[in-house]
C-alpha cells in the first residue's frame, strides 16, 4: 500500500511538473514616483509545452492583471486580458508597449534596487494549474520606455 501511495504521489507530481515547466528570465519592474499607483512588470516566458499565463499576484499591489498594449486608430490602448498563450519552446517577451503584468493600487512607491515578489499562475491544456514564484528587481523609471509611456501609463486608453 505504501508503494502504491508513493507511486501515485510521484506520478501526480511528475504530471504537474511536466505540463507547465515555464522558464521565467530577465524579470523586472519599473520604478515609480511617490504618487504613482501603477507600474508594469516585464520578463521573458518560455514554456516546455503549450500553456497559458492565467493569473499574476503580488503583495505590493492591490490589483494585478495581465495586460496587452496595441495601437488602434493611432491611439495606444491598454486592456486586461484573461490569459496569455505560450507555445511550446517559443519565448514570449512581456515588455513595455506590449504584453506585461500590470501592478495597480500599489501599497507604496517602488524604488530602483527594490525587489518585487510575483506569483505567476500557468494553466496547461488539461486545466491543471502551476504557480511560479519570482522576485523581480525594480529598475529606474527611464528603463526601456515604450511609446507613450512616461513613467506610469500616460497618453493611452484602457
Amino acid at each position: 500500500m505504501k508503494r502504491l501511495i508513493a507511486a501515485t504521489v510521484l506520478s501526480v507530481a511528475a504530471a504537474g511538473a511536466a505540463f507547465a515547466q515555464v522558464t521565467v528570465s530577465e524579470p523586472w519592474v519599473r520604478a515609480t514616483v511617490a504618487t504613482q499607483k501603477a507600474t508594469g512588470a516585464f520578463m521573458k516566458l518560455t514554456a516546455a509545452t503549450d500553456t497559458r499565463l492565467v493569473e499574476a499576484r503580488s503583495t505590493v499591489a492591490g490589483v494585478v492583471e495581465i495586460h496587452e498594449m496595441a495601437m488602434e486608430n493611432n491611439v495606444m490602448r491598454m486592456r486586461a486580458i484573461p490569459g496569455l498563450a505560450l507555445s511550446a519552446g517559443k519565448a514570449v517577451e512581456l515588455k513595455p508597449g506590449g504584453y506585461h503584468v500590470m501592478l495597480m493600487d500599489l501599497k507604496g512607491p517602488l524604488k530602483a534596487g527594490d525587489t518585487v515578489p510575483l506569483t505567476l499562475v500557468f494553466e496547461g491544456a488539461d486545466k491543471t494549474r502551476q504557480s511560479v514564484e519570482i522576485k523581480a528587481p525594480v529598475r529606474p523609471l527611464a528603463s526601456s520606455p515604450a511609446p507613450g509611456h512616461a513613467g506610469g501609463h500616460g497618453p493611452m486608453k484602457h
